[in-house]
């Protein structure tokens, strides 16, 4: 099993939407079974998959199984959640963990025992490990992917801490380019932090058998940009945004925040604006691929949901290659 958090430091760059519709993909077209973790108090990803009556429904009983049930028993001093619920997509054909605007709620708990981690108190570490624990109970999926929030907080940190890798969705302006300054900073300063917390602890056979590591980043994913054919007939970024993007491999490189792609492009891909598609989508919570007829698509719209799948297939592609 492979856990990829989706992350930008920075607002408004369609990851959710991106991450929604790579699990699709490698759900549907490379047969791979995948659980979507939505880690983002504002819940996008969960009214994405599902419709609202569901939405509703689910939400108006307390017995509703949410991502701040994974949370809610350590703050009640109970440990870990004894269990683990999800819904199915049958559209998009991934497993979903519902978002929860409750989540938010947990940061003090995280940030709070997170001071106690730093200091080697194996309550601080069990806490910052929720998330490992919960992809413990997850290993017989081949993919679990997490939304997260734009935020540098505690959930963000403890949904990192137990990740294996990141992938930043980014628009292309300098404002992603420092947020990748930003996470740089974030996760070298909380990862010694980490580091000599364990190596001070005086009770480390007390601390959970869990995985967790320093996440690696494999890459970043332009969004929303403008396209036109050249003369061959392929699709490529304006120059002004083209500009921009070759930016980012120098910032990222200064900013050291991947081992493993030192020699490699850091791009995974590119989608380019699909313009009225994604509100079509998000409406009838299907993938922009696999977009038809009695979800409004007519005319030309046909061609761009062909090409919505050619995207999808070429970022989620280089995306499986680099989790290997």
């Amino acid at each position: 099993m492979h856990s990829v958090a989706f992350f930008n430091n920075k607002g408004g760059v369609g990851k959710t939407t991106l991450l929604c519709n790579m699990a699709a993909y490698i759900s549907s077209y490379c047969e791979k079974s995948v659980c979507v973790i939505d880690a983002d108090p504002q819940c996008n990803a969960t009214q994405y998959f599902f419709d609202a009556e569901s939405v509703d429904r689910w939400y108006s009983s307390e017995d509703t199984f949410t991502i701040f049930k994974v949370i809610e028993p350590l703050s009640l001093g109970e440990g870990y959640s004894a269990n683990v619920e999800f819904k199915r997509s049958e559209r998009f054909k991934v497993d979903v963990i519902l978002g929860d605007p409750r989540l938010a709620l947990t940061e003090d708990l995280l940030a709070r025992d997170w001071s106690d981690a730093r200091s080697g108190e194996v309550r601080g570490i069990k806490t910052s490990l929720v998330f490992s624990e919960l992809l413990k109970r997850l290993e017989n999926y081949d993919y679990v992917l997490f939304d997260l929030s734009p935020s540098l907080g505690a959930i963000n940190r403890s949904v990192m801490l137990s990740s294996d890798y990141f992938v930043s969705p980014v628009s292309i302006d300098i404002f992603s380019l420092k947020a990748f300054e930003n996470i740089a900073k974030w996760i070298e300063d909380w990862w010694a932090d980490w580091e000599r917390g364990i190596d001070a602890s005086r009770r480390p056979t007390s601390i959970p058998r869990l995985h967790y590591s320093k996440p690696e980043f494999i890459g970043y994913v332009t969004q929303s940009y403008l396209a036109r054919r050249n003369k061959n007939g392929e699709m490529r970024a304006v120059q002004a945004y083209e500009n921009i993007r070759q930016k980012m491999d120098d910032v990222i490189i200064k900013s050291n925040l991947s081992s493993k792609l030192q020699n490699q492009d850091f791009s995974i891909g590119s989608v380019q604006n699909l313009f009225s598609l994604v509100p079509l989508s998000q409406y009838n919570h299907v993938p922009i691929f696999e977009l038809g007829a009695s979800d409004g698509i007519v005319g030309a719209h046909f061609t761009k949901v062909k090409e919505a799948l050619d995207i999808f297939k070429s970022v989620s592609d280089v995306f499986l290659e680099r989790v290997k």
